[in-house]
């Protein structure tokens, strides 16, 4: 079905400490029609320098769907809702925190600077929450909605979402947990592996030592792996040993973009739902 015919496809922004990520997405299936589009993050990452790049993103985006006969015409995906995860936290309009991204964001009203940028309305929440409501909805979370379920993307930092009984808690955070006298995403992140050339029983030892403490902190019942890295979840997660089951995300780099579409679509709510099976 094309995007200019139905309501339920949704564009998906996910801003990470690296990359800028783009994509239209089916969110009833949770899955893309065509590849995701990619820019390096700007440096430095400034709100001009980030809006203006995903206005550049976007407007490629849009080509492309026209390019693939997707849509007849720009208009039908220029006006589909859009939804943006950010890499930190948002509250009334303004980000009050991000460790990622240049510390300029601190207080700017994000929605506006974006929608200046882009001239479309879009809908914020954290990257790894969601990531986390795109696995609960269509990946690993799906059948532990009863549960207590914790996310962790395991990339330039460490992002984590928290969902019980289905509902989400917002900002969790919990890559910023002390470990050994400093925050634990600066000694566990995937980044860190590939800067310092770790092993992966090297890197594993780590994320050991950071489960052990998330797990006297959370006592989750399920916790899921995501982040690029875990495509790669063989080589690391069976070292680890947790109380909770631990399974790598399905979604892997797309979660944030399909999570962001999601909640464009539920115009700013984020709510998990029954997918098909």
């Amino acid at each position: 079905m094309s995007a200019e015919t139905s309501p339920r496809f949704a564009i998906g922004i996910d801003i990470g400490g690296t990359g800028i990520k783009v994509a239209l997405v089916d969110t009833v299936t949770g899955k893309l029609p065509f590849k995701r589009l990619r820019e390096l993050t700007p440096k430095p990452s400034t709100p001009e320098a980030v809006a203006a790049t995903i206005a550049t993103v976007l407007d490629a985006l849009s080509e492309r769907a026209v390019e693939l006969e997707l849509v007849a015409d720009r208009a039908a995906i220029d006006s589909l809702p859009v939804g943006c995860g950010f890499p930190g936290v948002i509250r009334e309009g303004l980000v009050e925190y991000t460790a990622n991204l240049d510390q300029s964001w601190i207080g700017s009203p994000i929605a506006d600077i974006i929608g200046e940028s882009t001239g479309r309305t879009v809908y914020f929440l954290n990257d790894a929450d969601a990531a986390g409501l795109a696995e609960m909805t269509f990946g690993a979370g799906r059948k532990h909605r009863k549960k207590t379920v914790l996310l962790t993307t395991l990339g330039t930092g460490i992002g984590t979402a928290l969902f019980t009984h289905g509902r989400m808690v917002p900002y969790t955070e919990l890559g910023h947990i002390e470990m050994n006298g400093a925050d634990a995403e600066t000694q566990a992140a995937e980044s860190v592996r590939t800067r310092l050339g770790l092993t992966y029983p090297e890197w594993a030892a780590r994320l050991q030592q950071y489960y052990s403490q998330i797990e006297l902190l959370v006592a989750p019942d399920v916790i899921i792996v995501g982040g690029g890295v875990s495509k790669s979840h063989d080589q690391f997660l069976p070292l680890i040993e947790t109380r909770a089951k631990l399974k790598p995300a399905k979604l892997y780099n797309n979660a944030g973009i399909v999570g962001a579409a999601m909640i464009a679509v539920n115009g700013g709510k984020a709510k998990v739902r029954r997918s098909p099976s």
